[in-house]
């Protein structure tokens, strides 16, 4: 297995939270972090372990009330990283499935995701999938604000980029 570096810029995070009056949307680059595989034939074969991490403080919606109650409720000082840690990856079909732990605001909680995986060129991969968690798992409560209410569950999405690192 080689070692692939997550390229930050390249790499993308979006979360989606229903509300009682809209979408609460976040979007943001700089994942980090390295992914285990090796490309054979075109195709690319996930390995573990690896881990990609966010800076906690780079989620934010671009609504000053709601980033405030964010990092509020995130508590990003005090937990200034959220963490994928995988542990096994096994393939199903065209899709590959990542079991591991999330850390979210100092919790951890044992999850999966199905992911797709391709080649972009001979030194890169790109891993894509998303995910529904219930912010409640982690210690979160929804906000609510006046007649603004947050639901529970969210649905993330990341997008990683990384290229392989010289041997």
């Amino acid at each position: 297995m080689a070692r692939y570096r997550v390229i930050p810029e390249r790499s993308r995070l979006w979360a989606e939270a229903r509300s009682s009056l809209h979408p609460v949307r976040v979007e943001t680059s700089g994942l980090t972090g390295h992914v285990e595989a090796e490309v054979a034939e075109g195709q690319v074969r996930l390995g573990a372990p690896f881990q990609v991490e966010i800076d906690a403080a780079r989620l934010r919606s671009g609504n000053g009330l709601i980033d405030g109650e964010l990092q509020r409720r995130l508590e990003t000082r005090k937990f200034p990283t959220v963490v994928g840690a995988v542990r096994a990856a096994a393939a199903e079909g065209a899709r590959w499935r990542l079991n591991g732990d999330l850390t979210l605001h100092g919790v951890s909680r044992a999850t999966d995701a199905a992911v797709t995986v391709k080649l972009v060129d001979a030194d890169t991969i790109e891993i894509e999938g998303e995910k529904v968690i219930d912010m409640r798992d982690y210690g979160l409560t929804p906000p609510k604000l006046l007649m603004f209410r947050v639901h529970p569950d969210v649905k993330v999405r990341a997008r990683l980029v990384a290229v392989r690192e010289a041997t």
